[in-house]
């Protein structure tokens, strides 16, 4: 088993940044991708990005390319977010997720370990 929690989430004026952390417990989190995912308010969870094990490879949805990077730090069982140029369509509940997975996927279904997430909301 993986714990995962996710802390950093907070209200920021457009144009701001934010950096989330996903912090692990349990089984070593260096052997598992990592994913961060959110729910806007009203829709579905969607992908946002992805991080194999080593670091090595990375995924992201378009919508953030560019404005968002995914870290980790597998000495300290921790996973980043480091977001930038917040717009309010990005308000949302911030999920990490972690998952015996060789590539950086965009698939929910494909993660074992869900954190309880971490609210982002980013006013106009």
């Amino acid at each position: 088993q993986v714990q995962l929690a996710e802390s950093g989430g907070g209200l920021v004026q457009a144009g701001g940044s934010l950096r989330l952390s996903c912090a692990a417990s349990g089984r070593t989190f260096s052997r598992y991708a990592m994913g961060w995912f959110r729910q806007p308010p009203g829709k579905e969870r969607e992908f946002v990005a992805a991080l194999t094990w080593n670091g090595g490879s990375t995924s992201y949805a378009d919508s953030v390319k560019g404005r968002f990077t995914i870290s980790r730090d597998n000495a300290k069982n921790t996973g980043y977010l480091q977001m930038n140029s917040l717009k309010p369509e990005d308000t949302a509940i911030y999920y990490c997720a972690a998952g015996s997975l060789v590539t950086p996927t965009p698939h929910p279904w494909q993660y074992n370990y869900w954190g309880q997430g971490t609210q982002v909301t980013v006013s106009s």
